[in-house]
């Protein structure tokens, strides 16, 4: 019997995965977290003595994002101007893409997964706040690193992949699906299955775990929208498309978690394509060629 008849079980493909540890500074930062007491300069250990995390960090608040007048030149200062939640997201999921693979499987290209994070967790950030949402910071996060099991599943299942990376291509349907057809799971439960061996925050796992699953996230008389921000950021076009597979689907719950708001979607969109082309290049990624707003004012075909 062939192999690719079989469903293998998610716990089997990651059991016989080689996950790596995160990095050291990482974890330090994850045990911080636990301690509400804890203030910049304890945050502000662990970063330091890791100098590339250091130079990382300083990067970051010093971009254009933040736009200071003058140059932020210590990680407890960092720490007290941007805030600690924001400053240890950043360190957490710069650890997770120091440690992902980069499979050479067909038309997959870690570079462009990035940039399609990247702009999906701008936009779920940034529709969060729009809503008044308290954890909008957490969206960006559980946004940013939705994605990031597909490699490591690649990597373990070439064979399987290629075949619905085909079918994702001719026949437009969701890469969830096609997994959930193929295993009976998806990279979202792998992504959420990673977030807690490496102790992530369990409200990174749930988002994260959530984001192909709208429909329940929104269904019921309390629709959770703090994860519907999360998987509404999934139904954008990927940066390298010319045309909106699903945007009739994202006008569709955008209207629905925007009904008792009054969220202008092309104001949003500016903010979204303003804020990845000041945030991509700290990331080494580069600016998608078509923004949001393009698409959102192209001609229905």
């Amino acid at each position: 019997m062939s192999t690719l008849n079989l469903k293998p079980s998610l716990a089997d493909v990651l059991a016989n995965t080689q996950i790596p540890a995160l990095p050291t500074s990482a974890m330090k930062l994850l045990e911080l977290s636990q301690d509400p007491n804890k203030g910049p300069a304890d945050y502000a250990q662990p970063i330091e003595a890791d100098v590339g995390l250091m130079g990382q960090v300083l990067r970051f608040v010093n971009s254009a994002y933040f736009g200071f007048s003058r140059e932020i030149s210590s990680v407890q200062q960092a720490l007290t101007l941007v805030g600690i939640r924001t400053i240890k997201n950043f360190a957490l999921w710069s650890a997770v893409f120091s440690i992902v693979p980069n499979p050479k499987l067909g038309p997959f290209d870690l570079r462009r997964l990035w940039q399609d994070s990247l702009r999906r967790a701008l936009f779920a950030r940034t529709i969060g706040r729009e809503l008044r949402l308290a954890n909008s910071e957490e969206l960006f996060a559980a946004a940013l690193l939705q994605d990031m099991a597909i490699p490591f599943l690649l990597k373990a299942l070439p064979s399987h992949y290629e075949l619905m990376l085909e079918r994702r291509s001719k026949e437009k349907l969701r890469l969830s699906s096609l997994e959930r057809e193929v295993f009976g799971w998806d990279h979202a439960q792998a992504a959420a299955h990673l977030c807690r061996q490496w102790h992530l925050p369990e409200d990174f796992a749930t988002l994260i775990e959530r984001h192909p699953s709208l429909n329940e996230l929104m269904s019921g008389s309390k629709p959770q929208f703090a994860a519907a921000c999360v998987a509404l950021a999934a139904l954008l076009p990927a940066c390298k498309d010319t045309k909106w597979e699903e945007e009739g689907e994202f006008h569709t719950w955008f209207e629905r978690i925007n009904q008792n708001h009054q969220v202008s979607l092309p104001d949003l969109m500016a903010k979204v394509d303003e804020a990845m082309e000041g945030f991509a290049p700290i990331m080494n990624l580069p600016v998608p060629d078509k923004s949001l707003t393009a698409f959102l004012t192209a001609p229905v075909a």
